[in-house]
């Protein structure tokens, strides 16, 4: 990953985070979102992604598995998590990101309403576009419902293909946590993985961080995952964990 000289960047991509990792129905509007994403470095009329989604519905991971794939194509990116990075002058962290191949912004709604932020990002949208680059905007809420100051900037992240992901139900975060148990080589049967999405919060952040735990117990103690073992895990008793 080629990072601008500028400003060095302490940021890391999840190894988990991959296109092969996300379940989607490939005929819902999450799938169908998931396949602009994968398309996107090879469409040569889509410059611009918008993409938001509720904290947990996998826009985060999303984002990184663009980036992951951008790797594996030897092209030049960054990954900037705003929620992380909004500590930095602005001026710093953008400047000469426009010569990457890709970008992609994540959490575009911690930094709208200042001033300096908004500037910033206007101008780099401007230089991306100027050099025929691309770039992925993503937000815990659609644009319109930003409190965004700088009118020209709302009009530059409704430039290009805007992409909603939708919390998943019940029924996709058992087969979305089954697919994560498998490729971690963990048997996760319904039962159990009923068990913790009943149990959780429902966040798919939690679930897949629980699950990690779980992994973890499972080897150090060459246990199964069933109830009793998660239960004793997860400290979870009488008392639900929401």
């Amino acid at each position: 990953m080629t990072k601008p000289e500028q400003l060095f960047l302490n940021v890391s991509l999840s190894d988990e985070a991959t296109f092969s990792n996300f379940f989607s129905a490939p005929t819902s509007e999450n799938g169908l979102a998931v396949s602009s994403l994968q398309h996107f470095l090879n469409d040569k009329n889509e410059q611009f992604i918008f993409l938001w989604g509720a904290s947990g519905s996998g826009v985060t991971h999303l984002l990184q598995a663009v980036c992951h794939l951008a790797q594996e194509k030897k092209l030049s990116f960054q990954y900037l998590p705003l929620r992380e990075l909004v500590g930095y002058a602005p001026d710093d962290l953008c400047r000469g990101l426009e010569e990457l191949d890709l970008i992609c912004i994540d959490g575009i709604e911690a930094v709208v309403g200042r001033a300096d932020w908004e500037s910033e990002l206007f101008h780099l949208f401007n230089r991306i576009k100027a050099l025929n680059h691309k770039l992925i905007a993503a937000s815990n809420a659609p644009v319109r419902g930003l409190p965004i100051q700088l009118a020209d900037l709302s009009s530059r992240l409704g430039w290009g293909l805007t992409l909603h992901l939708h919390t998943m139900t019940d029924e996709e975060k058992q087969t979305a946590l089954q697919m994560r148990a498998k490729g971690r080589g963990l048997e996760l049967t319904d039962e159990v993985a009923q068990f913790l999405i009943q149990r959780l919060a429902r966040d798919t952040n939690e679930l897949f961080w629980q699950l990690q735990r779980l992994d973890n117990a499972s080897l150090q103690e060459q246990r199964k995952l069933t109830i009793p073992f998660v239960k004793k895990v997860l400290g979870l008793g009488q008392r639900d964990i929401h």
